[in-house]
């Protein structure tokens, strides 16, 4: 009696199991399906939103000196991504130059970009540094170096 027990939970089992597959042109669950709201596509047209401090300005060189294949333009209607931002620079106090002997920025700065048909965030990056030799154009080179990779990768 056990084993005709055993017979019938396989049995169950099995149809759930059959049940479950997926129907054709669905993709099962184990397969994950690309998320091309999240890709950047080489060439896509991007707006660069005004941002505090001019920071667009720095971010907008920064992607023309990096050549991120991105096209800027200057009206957000025309566009398939918007990049958006702030940054931030803190100036070296006067013990930071007496006890540290440096006269370098803390700079903060992050971006996000969003897919402006699917109102998805395609790509975020952050930028801290203490020690900042150039202020805004470091991280705004920064930003435009990552957002490249993030293309080029394709993902």
């Amino acid at each position: 009696m056990k084993h005709t027990g055993l017979v019938g939970l396989f049995l169950i089992m099995a149809v759930l199991v059959s049940g479950a597959q997926q129907q054709p042109g669905k993709a099962a669950p184990s397969e994950k399906v690309p998320d091309t709201s999240q890709v950047i596509p080489s060439g896509a047209k991007v707006f660069i939103a005004p941002m505090p401090d001019d920071f667009n300005q720095y971010l907008k060189t920064a992607i023309e000196k990096k050549k991120v294949p991105v096209t800027v333009v200057e009206n957000r209607d025309q566009a398939d991504f918007e990049i958006t931002g702030y940054s931030e620079t803190q100036k070296a106090s006067t013990a930071k130059k007496l006890i540290m002997g440096s006269w370098h920025s803390r700079e903060s700065a992050s971006i996000k970009v969003v897919n402006l048909k699917t109102a998805t965030v395609a790509f975020a990056y952050s930028y801290n540094n203490d020690n900042s030799a150039h202020g805004k154009k470091s991280s705004s080179e920064s930003c435009a170096k990552h957002l490249k990779e993030k293309i080029e990768s394709g993902k």
